[in-house]
């Protein structure tokens, strides 16, 4: 099990200055939804989005802390 703040410093810490929601699926703290705004994505397409987010929680993932994580990133210019 894994808490929302400790999956928010991971991003965090790959992504300074990101603003990050984490939203625990189903109850169990091991499926997540991740809505990651940060202008480290500007440039990148989505692929490259989702690579960055699954590096900086492939510890938690390799150990099995998360089972399962829908990602969703925007730049700063892409919220509406």
């Amino acid at each position: 099990m894994i808490t929302e703040d400790v999956l928010i410093g991971y991003v965090r810490t790959a992504l300074p200055g990101a603003v990050v929601s984490v939203t625990d699926r189903t109850g169990t703290m091991d499926h997540f939804m991740i809505r990651v705004v940060s202008d480290h994505f500007k440039g990148k397409g989505l692929l490259d989005r989702h690579r960055l987010i699954y590096q900086a929680l492939n510890e938690p993932m390799k150990d099995g802390r998360i089972h399962a994580v829908e990602i969703k990133t925007l730049t700063r210019d892409e919220i509406k």
